[in-house]
């Protein structure tokens, strides 16, 4: 008799195997602070990025198999560019860009026999905290509209009870990026994550034209710094 599996036994295995590999990647966090977006990756290589720029207010984070997140990001700078050129750069949204990460995430969990282990988040600054916009995709297709912050990778759950009671509205980058940076630091007891094992970009609404910029590790020691005196 031929081999039966159930579709419901079918999807099921295929999230869990999903969120396994998931799991096993490292964390990436992504929270608002007064200036902007913040993204903090525990990512200690240089060249191998999880945070990228999309456009000219969007960045990408993404936690998972790297040649599949790598895959993605490409598709949505073509997206991105082609959209841009064709009718306004004022048209290229995250809405429109998470819309298009759902249904090609949503096509390959369905239709593949292995889906993609990525979780990805679409965030664009606004021009004022109100109307940014941060969009958390799963491997499914799923699309959630973030406020505030969002953990992604590794031990989430612990990441994000420790984001949870260290975020507020309205904090300074300094203090956004302490937060973040010990919010990774909750996976693990006693972990000290330094400046060199860090991926940070921003978001920066002060800057025109192009808003993406990344933070090299001097300048992320001094905000550590600026956060702990904060704090004390």
């Amino acid at each position: 008799m031929p081999f039966y599996v159930s579709p419901e036994q079918i999807m099921k295995d295929k999230a869990d195997y999903a969120r396994k590999g998931i799991a096993r990647g490292r964390s990436v966090v992504v929270l608002q602070y007064d200036g902007g977006i913040l993204f903090v990756a525990d990512n200690p290589s240089r060249a191998l990025h999880k945070i990228s720029e999309i456009y000219d207010r969007i960045a990408y984070a993404a936690v998972g198999k790297y040649n599949e997140f790598e895959t993605l990001r490409l598709a949505g700078v073509r997206y991105a560019d082609i959209n841009g050129y064709q009718y306004d750069r004022g048209d290229v949204t995250a809405r429109g860009l998470a819309n298009a990460y759902a249904q090609t995430l949503g096509t390959i969990f369905t239709d593949s026999s292995k889906p993609y282990e990525v979780e990805l988040v679409v965030a664009e600054a606004g021009v004022d905290p109100d109307s940014d916009q941060i969009y958390r995709l799963t491997f499914d297709g799923s699309v959630r509209d973030e406020h505030g912050y969002v953990a992604m990778g590794g031990q989430v759950e612990a990441v994000e009870q420790a984001l949870k009671e260290r975020f507020r509205e309205g904090l300074s980058l300094s203090a956004a990026l302490r937060a973040a940076v010990q919010s990774l630091e909750a996976q693990e007891a006693d972990r000290r994550l330094e400046a060199k094992a860090l991926e940070v970009a921003v978001l920066d609404r002060s800057r025109e034209h192009r808003l993406f910029r990344r933070l090299p590790a001097p300048r992320i020691e001094e905000l550590l710094a600026q956060g702990a005196g904060t704090e004390s």
